[in-house]
C-alpha cells in the first residue's frame, strides 16, 4: 500500500503535511529536516523542488528556491540526498514542483529515481490534466507514485469532479487564488469555499494548503478537511534556526488541541 492511503487510514482526521524547499537553508539540511519532521509529528512531508521561476509561489518560497539554487542544489543532489531517506523517515513523502525541470530531468527517469528512494507521490501544479492522462498516468503508475492535483476557489464543479475521479492519495484544496505565503487568519469567502468542497461528498481526502501557519489556522482548516499544510510559515522558521528541536517544537505547536 502507498504510504500516503497508509497515513488516512492510520489516522482519521488532523493530518499536518509540512513543505519545506530542498537545500535550503543549507544544500545538505534536505535530509536532517525530513528526519526532523517525521521525529516531530509531521504526518506527510513535502519536499519543493526550486526553480529559477516558480511563479505560483509567494516571495518566502520564491527566496527559498533562489537560495536553494545559489547553494547548488539540483535534482542529481535532491536523490542523492534522499538515497537514505527510508532508513530515518517512515511518514509518506512527496516532492513538489514544476513540470520544466522535470521533463529537462526525463520524466520516467525522475519517476524511477523517485522510487528507488522511497517518494510517494508528485505535486506538479503546472501539469495539465489531459497530459498527465494522455502521457505520464502510466508512468506514475508502472513506479507506485501518486499524482496529486489542486483544486481552489475558481476550479469549476466539473474540473472538481474530474480531478476527484483521476486523484489518488488526496486532493490538495489551495484556500486562496493569490500566490502562496502565510496570511493572517482565514477569511469567510474561504470558509463558505471550504463548506462547499466539504459538502460536495469527493471520494478523495482533502488537505487545505495557502494561508495556514500556526495552531490557529491549522484547526480552521481541519473542521472542513482531513488535514492542512504548511509551507512558507515553515520555511521561515527553518531560515531562522532548522535545528530539530525547533522543528520538533513548531511541529508539535501546531497540531497541539486548542484548549
Amino acid at each position: 500500500m502507498n504510504r500516503i492511503d497508509q497515513a488516512f487510514l492510520d489516522k482519521k482526521e488532523r493530518l499536518l503535511n509540512v513543505y519545506y524547499t530542498a537545500g535550503f537553508p543549507n544544500l545538505e539540511d534536505t535530509l536532517d529536516i525530513a528526519k526532523a519532521l517525521d521525529a516531530g509529528g509531521a504526518d506527510l512531508i513535502e519536499i519543493g523542488l526550486p526553480f529559477s521561476d516558480p511563479v505560483a509561489d509567494g516571495p518566502t518560497i520564491q527566496e527559498s528556491s533562489t537560495k536553494a539554487l545559489a547553494n547548488g542544489m539540483t535534482l542529481n543532489k535532491l536523490f542523492s540526498q534522499l538515497q537514505d531517506l527510508r532508513e530515518h523517515v517512515e511518514v509518506p513523502v512527496l516532492l513538489m514542483g514544476y513540470i520544466n525541470p522535470v521533463l529537462q530531468y526525463g520524466f520516467e527517469k525522475f519517476c524511477a529515481k523517485c522510487a528507488e528512494v522511497g517518494i510517494d507521490g508528485l505535486i506538479l501544479p503546472d501539469l495539465p490534466m489531459y497530459e498527465y492522462e494522455e502521457l505520464y498516468k502510466d508512468v506514475l503508475e508502472k513506479y507506485g507514485l501518486y499524482n496529486v492535483f489542486l483544486i481552489t476557489p475558481q476550479t469549476s464543479d466539473e474540473r472538481i469532479q474530474k480531478i476527484d475521479e483521476l486523484s489518488k492519495g488526496f486532493i490538495y484544496m489551495v484556500s486562496s487564488a493569490s500566490t502562496t505565503g502565510a496570511k493572517k487568519g482565514i477569511s469567510s469567502e474561504q470558509i463558505n469555499y471550504f463548506q462547499k468542497i466539504k459538502s460536495a461528498n469527493l471520494r478523495n481526502k482533502r488537505l487545505i494548503g495557502f494561508g495556514i501557519s500556526d495552531n490557529e489556522s491549522f484547526s480552521k482548516a481541519c473542521e472542513y478537511a482531513d488535514g492542512a499544510i504548511i509551507g512558507s510559515a515553515f520555511i521561515k522558521l527553518v531560515e531562522q534556526d532548522s535545528s530539530a528541536e525547533n522543528i520538533k517544537n513548531y511541529i508539535q505547536g501546531v497540531k497541539s488541541p486548542l484548549s
